[in-house]
């Protein structure tokens, strides 16, 4: 059955002359609305807007400086360079006017040559590094700059120093340290064989964030990170009440021995225990000559015990006699039958790790203990 059709005679006035004004008023314009339309024209004039004012610190990158949101106002101005010429002014407010002649008379002497000096930018805070400014809590950590990586490689590989000592000469940590020596040789073996690298992309990418920069000869040199943190042991993770006499010399050593009795000190636990050698040789007052000939004599130390390892190392690796088939290389090692021990179960023993069942169920054997210490 088709479908009712409706008169248009039998429809209200008012309800047709309303339809045909909204059918001629979509015929006649291909927008929305105008209220739209002014929404978008208020849009793009606040676009051209930060574009003229904002915008031009990211058109133009300043190569000094990370350019990040939160460190421009609405003004496209340096947050810092704003508060430090504050500052200033207060000053010359307080020296008072006689003080701020003298400085306006001297800064025309500065630049009577009719050049204009450019205003020293200050270093970035915490407020700077923020990309996020949705985000507060994010703070962006600087990273190594391409100078620094290139001298870590140089004096572990070129002069043959330790990582140890390289950690300590340039405030890295010793983790870091290696993983910028292992990606160094990466990078150079890749250079070598004419493998492409994205230098422009590293390029960029390093533009973008804070960067540690090495410090010229004879400076200070910049510390990247603490690299003397002490390491949490599982052992340290409980809480211990321990009483003792008031007269008693508490020392670390004992705190260790209270947590486990292989506990090692934290002293000796720390990543670079010979610093704090040399701050406790520093504090007792002696001498750069004494301190020369102690820090010698722990070097001699260190570099004997290094030999002995690596003596005892190569040793171990001679005893091994190695086949290599091409696709893989087998390591054959000598044995001795009673080196497992009248037990059966020392460590020295061929497969005591995984052919000796233990004994566990063992008949009459006492599983539960018999003191308290």
């Amino acid at each position: 059955m088709p479908p009712v059709l409706r008169c248009t005679a039998t429809l209200p006035s008012v309800v047709c002359t309303r339809q045909l004004c909204q059918v001629g008023a979509s015929s006649r314009s291909f927008s929305t609305s105008p209220r739209h339309e002014q929404r978008t024209t208020r849009a793009r004039r606040g676009l051209f807007r930060w574009l003229q004012t904002n915008g031009t610190n990211f058109l133009n990158p300043r190569e000094d400086s990370t350019n990040y949101l939160s460190a421009y106002n609405t003004l496209g101005q340096l947050k810092r360079v704003v508060a430090a010429a504050a500052d200033n002014e207060r000053e010359k407010v307080k020296e008072g006017p006689g003080a701020s002649a003298e400085n306006a008379g001297a800064s025309k002497d500065s630049n009577s040559d009719g050049e204009t000096k450019a205003l020293e930018i200050p270093p970035e805070s915490t407020r700077d590094l923020k990309p996020f400014p949705l985000n507060g809590a994010f703070i962006s950590q600087p990273v190594l700059g391409g100078m620094v990586k290139e001298e870590i490689w140089f004096r572990i590989m070129v002069e043959g120093k330790s990582v140890r000592e390289v950690s300590a000469e340039l405030g890295v940590e010793m983790a870091r340290v290696g993983a910028v020596v292992r990606l160094k040789e990466i990078e150079k073996e890749w250079e070598r064989i004419g493998k492409p690298l994205a230098h422009s992309y590293q390029t960029a990418v390093s533009k973008m964030l804070p960067k540690t920069l090495l410090a010229a000869p004879g400076k200070r040199p910049n510390f990247h990170e603490t690299i003397n943190d002490l390491p949490v042991h599982r052992a340290t993770g409980q809480q211990i009440w321990h009483p003792t006499s008031e007269s008693r010399h508490f020392t670390r050593a004992d705190a260790a021995k209270v947590f486990d009795d292989k506990l090692l000190p934290a002293d000796a636990r720390v990543p670079h225990p010979e610093l704090t050698v040399m701050h406790k040789e520093f504090m007792e007052e002696l001498t750069f000559e004494e301190q020369q000939e102690r820090a010698a004599a722990r070097d001699a130390l260190v570099e004997k015990k290094r030999a002995v390892k690596a003596a005892r190392q190569a040793k171990k690796e001679a005893a091994i006699k190695k086949v290599d088939t091409g696709r893989w290389e087998f390591h054959i090692t000598d044995i001795n039958v009673d080196a497992a021990g009248k037990t059966g179960r020392g460590h020295k023993g061929v497969g005591w790790r995984y052919g000796q069942p233990h004994d566990d169920r063992t008949r009459g054997k006492i599983k539960i203990p018999t003191s308290v210490e």
